[in-house]
């Protein structure tokens, strides 16, 4: 029997509770479905400033390579905001997924149908709705440089950010998401401002070039990044996979997930090349961030970080049924009528934290037999 490596790395705000939580669900597969996992604990983020006087430790950063796989909660939070720039808590995430070079973020954005009617929108635009976002995640403007403040000569500051891409930056992540294509509705939209930026020029140009050359099975389209914005919001089933640059990556996934009812909802993937063995350097996240306001409270929903556990069953251990497994289990529970705060609807039980995963574990048990 493998044993799969898994490092944990809880971090700050409700990233302890879920991550806690989706311990749970791991130990139930290592109990029902034998498999076998290792798992380890390290600092990131604003705790591990507070313990170790820095947001990325080295250690945390070694055990995140010599693992599997990295279940990650969150970071961040107003304690930290008046920290330097580089030791806020936000560092250690960027520092991971800039070592572990992974440049490929998977966000879906799917509508389970129990909750079609908690998203803003009227239920016949979402119901049935699931997108992939696949964002590029090492390069543009959030490591481009120069980054950095100065002072002019009359005193006033300037600030810059560099937005920066090359061939081959573009050409990998354009691969990955005509590949997810392939396993989904052959439908890929990508997204860039070729109208105003050059590096939206070279991004259209290179995949264009790569669907050609590798993928002309699949349909293409092009998006400028704010219509994609809107029409996100008019008509979001359009889309199957959308693949799209740092920045405007994470603003658009970040609108995707309100769309399914709650941010609190949704998983993601952060994925690295392949090695000449196929393993891969990988991390998995809910993109909730850390909800400072209810940490600590017992009200956060766990379902975000236990789907990213699923995808981690999918994508770093290929067991694509165990992670079926879960999906099931969640839309179970939900067809149930069991919510947490942020998915309440009228007439649901309202749950908290522990209770939710409670529920999770036991469809898991009936789906089990």
């Amino acid at each position: 029997m493998p044993q799969y490596k898994l490092l944990l790395t809880p971090g700050d705000g409700i990233g302890p509770e879920v991550i806690e939580e989706t311990r749970r669900v791991v130990a139930w597969f290592a109990q029902n479905r034998n498999l076998a996992f290792a798992m380890e604990e390290a600092p990131i983020g604003g705790i591990a400033y507070d313990t170790l006087g820095t947001p990325e430790p080295d250690s945390t950063i070694q055990k995140a390579k010599s693992a599997d796989a990295v279940l990650f909660g969150a970071v961040g939070g107003p304690k930290w905001d008046s920290l330097p720039f580089e030791k806020k808590p936000e560092r250690g995430l960027l520092r991971l997924r800039k070592d572990l070079e992974l440049f490929a973020n998977l966000r879906p954005a799917l509508c389970f149908d129990a909750l079609k009617d908690a998203s803003t929108l009227k239920p016949e635009i979402v119901s049935g709705l699931d997108i992939l976002i696949v964002r590029e995640l090492t390069g543009g403007v959030y490591f481009g440089e120069p980054k950095q403040t100065t002072t002019l000569p009359n005193g006033e500051k300037r600030a810059v950010d560099t937005q920066v891409y090359t061939t081959s930056e573009i050409e990998r992540i354009a691969r990955v998401a005509f590949e997810l294509a392939r396993l989904r509705g052959k439908r890929v939209a990508s997204a860039e401002k070729s109208n105003v930026m050059v590096t939206g020029v070279l991004w259209r140009e290179v995949v264009t070039r790569v669907h050609a050359k590798e993928f002309p099975d699949i349909q293409l389209s092009h998006v400028l990044a704010d219509n994609c914005a809107m029409q996100l919001v008019r008509n979001p089933k359009q889309y199957d996979v959308i693949v799209t640059d740092n920045l405007f990556g994470d603003v658009l996934s970040d609108e995707a997930a309100q769309l399914t009812g709650s941010i609190g909802m949704l998983p993601s993937a952060s994925l690295g090349a392949k090695d000449a063995s196929g393993k891969q350097a990988a991390l998995y996240e809910p993109i909730h961030g850390s909800a400072p306001d209810i940490a600590g409270k017992g009200l956060a929903n766990p379902i975000a970080c236990i789907l990213s556990f699923a995808m981690c069953l999918r994508y770093s251990f290929g067991l694509n049924e165990d992670s079926k497994l879960v999906e099931r289990a969640v839309d179970r529970v939900l067809a149930d009528g069991t919510r947490t705060a942020d998915i309440m609807q009228p007439g649901m039980t309202k749950v908290g934290t522990t209770a939710m995963t409670g529920a999770v574990l036991k469809a898991l048990d009936k789906l089990n037999t």
